[in-house]
């Protein structure tokens, strides 16, 4: 691929809250691009990226699939994501190596609570943003509503570029506002062909002061422009894209679309949209990252000579290849059997096969340049959030940092016979999803898996038995609770005795003190003895972080505290890295018994939307789990509760709500903070 060619590569994702239609509109893209010859459906499991037996099955997206499609003459690469808050570490993975997203709304729903997780996530790596607001076939749908929440909600200005022709059954087509023209999309040809027309007088009565409040917009933004329109000529039509282009890669605007996947009314506008408005690789800013020792800051612009570098976002276990490794390549050019340098380890990697991933079908290619979204068969230490590069231009990149687990269930093999294959199963997905750890508890011997919710460890037990063909039990779910201090301690401890054929002594001085709600664990070392050695320093610091893990009061980790190593006693002939691991350990323990632990437990934000009628029902069912309710707002004839509440009180409350409310209500919850456990 040549700098030209970086030009026309779009790296983006499809991006949602569950159920708003990403699965459907990637798929109308993927037919109207010439990928497929047959439209799946998601209620029929028989979409493209969701390919997942389990995905088919529920409905819903549970892992992100990457395709390849044409338009215009331009390469798009897509990542449909699951939207799902069990889920979300899957889409902050995703959004880290992409350039711009298609966030989808429903016209209906309009920006629910998962969409506002992924848009600020998108925000956080500053992706730009093409807005479909979705289903306006849908009764209730309202276009103008989800840019008003748009606006409000996330302090951006939302601009539309098309707008419906009716809505629910009336809808029909759509006005392209920078063309002015009626678009209709043949039923025929399921939606393929588009016929465009000129507007009749009553809609483009309706849609002037859009049209006049877009070309307001590119007046203000351009010179040029702007004298066109004192003057009361034509913007042209070119010179109107330009700009949107420009507004949009700086993030001061949001182009919207309206639209309907299932319908097959407006993908191809949308398609047009994310050639014409999403950045290049080339033309996002450089990919900063520092060199292995942390002393200096690298730069990767997206640049074919430039030296290798990449970022591996992904791991998927693959029937065929064993394991597939996901790659964003932000410099340089990848061949297959080149040697890399893995910086985040400091191992080097044999690169085998490269692979263009069609979902869960490959096309084995031969090389990969800057831009390149790839998978690769063969790296034996990469994980996910490492970094690759050329071995004599060495760069690490920022690595995700994923949410701590919140709910744990014990999980044990039917048969002892495959307890060896169940520890193989759990190491093999654990490498796949960083939001699942196992354990082994060390007083009943139990295996506990942890997890981000009650359907993410649903899912993964479903995975065991039915893809790897490992029979289990598995226990209740269970919450994953916390410890913490309320006050300040200090504590010390001699290790002083013959280990190892060796007399050997270390005295350690350590202070613990409560930190911020959210602040973790955070650890310094003040201990001003010169003797020590980075080694020593580096396993002393090991030593007290792990012994954090399990706190003194339940066994819990340790979150929200400051550690600080204050003094010690250092003796040259007998001091080693063993006694001042013993030392720190046993001083911090002591020090924890000191501080007032207290336990704290997991708190989710939830927003519950019922019919009218079981308003009453809900508020006081949800008042008996110890909720707190924030706000209620009432929206297209429904009520919206949004709240608080202790994951201990909700498991089970999809069953709870669907009788509540003769299956008409829904909610979704997400987690908020750990609070003292009531």
């Amino acid at each position: 691929m040549s700098e030209k060619n970086i030009e026309k590569v779009r790296n983006i994702g499809i991006v949602a809250h569950i159920d708003a239609g990403k699965t459907t509109t990637t798929e109308r893209i993927l037919y109207y691009t010439g990928v497929i010859h047959r439209m799946g459906e998601v209620d029929d499991g028989t979409t493209v990226t969701d390919w997942m037996k389990q995905e088919r099955e529920r409905g819903i997206t549970i892992t992100s699939a990457s395709v390849t499609c044409r338009w215009l003459d331009h390469r798009i690469n897509i990542i449909d994501t699951p939207g799902h808050v069990d889920f979300t570490i899957e889409v902050e993975r995703c959004l880290r190596v992409l350039d711009g997203a298609v966030v989808v709304f429903c016209a209906v729903g309009g920006v629910e609570p998962q969409s506002e997780t992924v848009w600020r996530q998108a925000d956080r790596y500053g992706i730009s943003k093409v807005v479909f607001v979705n289903k306006m076939d849908r009764i209730g749908a309202d276009f103008f509503n989800v840019c008003k929440e748009i606006k409000e909600k996330f302090s951006v200005t939302p601009v539309p570029i098309t707008c419906p022709d009716g809505a629910g059954h009336n809808f029909s087509g759509v006005v392209d506002l920078i063309e002015w023209k009626h678009l209709l999309f043949d039923e025929e040809s399921s939606g393929a062909k588009v016929i465009s027309n000129i507007l009749q007088p009553s809609l483009e009565k309706d849609c002037t002061p859009l049209r006049k409040s877009l070309l307001e917009l590119i007046a203000d933004a351009d010179d040029e422009a702007m004298e066109q329109y004192l003057k009361e000529e034509t913007i042209s039509v070119e010179r109107i894209k330009k700009v949107l282009r420009s507004l949009t890669i700086k993030n001061k605007i949001v182009p919207v679309l309206a639209g309907s996947a299932l319908r097959k009314k407006g993908i191809q506008p949308l398609l047009d949209a994310i050639v014409n408005y999403l950045p290049s690789p080339s033309e996002v800013p450089a990919m900063i990252g520092y060199s292995p020792d942390g002393e200096k800051v690298e730069e990767r612009k997206s640049d074919i000579k430039a030296p290798f570098s990449a970022y591996a976002f992904k791991i998927q276990d693959d029937a065929f290849a064993n394991q597939l490794t996901y790659l964003r390549i932000y410099s340089g050019s990848l061949k297959t059997g080149s040697t890399v340098l893995n910086s985040t380890r400091n191992r080097k990697e044999k690169v085998g096969k490269l692979l263009l991933m069609h979902s869960n079908r490959r096309e084995e290619i031969g090389g990969a340049v800057s831009g390149d979204i790839v998978a690769t068969v063969g790296l034996r230490w990469t994980k996910t959030g490492d970094t690759l590069c050329d071995p004599a231009h060495p760069v690490v990149f920022e690595p995700i940092r994923f949410p701590e687990p919140v709910v744990f269930r014990a999980i044990e093999p039917k048969f002892k016979a495959d307890e060896s294959r169940l520890d193989e199963v759990l190491n093999r997905i654990a490498g796949e999803d960083p939001s699942f750890t196992f354990k082994i508890d060390e007083e009943t011997g139990q295996r506990i898996i942890c997890g981000m919710g009650e359907l993410h460890l649903e899912v993964v037990v479903t995975r065991i038995m039915e893809d790897y063909k490992v029979e289990v039990h598995v226990g209740k779910p269970q919450v994953a609770y916390r410890e913490t201090v309320t006050k300040t301690a200090i504590s010390e401890d001699v290790f002083d005795r013959l280990f190892g054929g060796k007399q050997q002594y270390a005295k350690v001085k350590v202070e613990v003190s409560p930190a911020g709600r959210g602040e973790g664990v955070i650890f310094e070392n003040l201990w001003n003895e010169p003797r020590l050695t980075p080694l020593m320093r580096e396993a002393l610091k090991e030593s007290i972080l792990e012994s954090i893990s399990s706190g003194v009061l339940a066994g819990y980790p340790v979150t929200d505290v400051k550690i600080k190593v204050i003094d010690g006693e250092f003796d040259e002939s007998r001091t080693t890295d063993v006694a001042l691991k013993v030392a720190g350990t046993g001083a911090l323990r002591k020090a924890l018994n000191d501080a007032g632990c207290i336990l704290m437990e997991p708190v989710m934000s939830m927003e519950i939307i019922v019919p009218m009628e079981s308003v009453g029902d809900v508020i006081g069912d949800f008042n008996a789990r110890n909720g707190k309710i924030v706000n209620m707002e009432t929206k297209g004839g429904t009520q919206i509760i949004q709240g608080t509440v202790p994951l201990r009180m909700a498991f089970g409350y999809a069953n709870e709500l669907r009788s509540l409310t003769q299956g008409r209500g829904v909610y979704t919850m997400q987690f908020l903070r750990f609070e003292p456990k009531g």
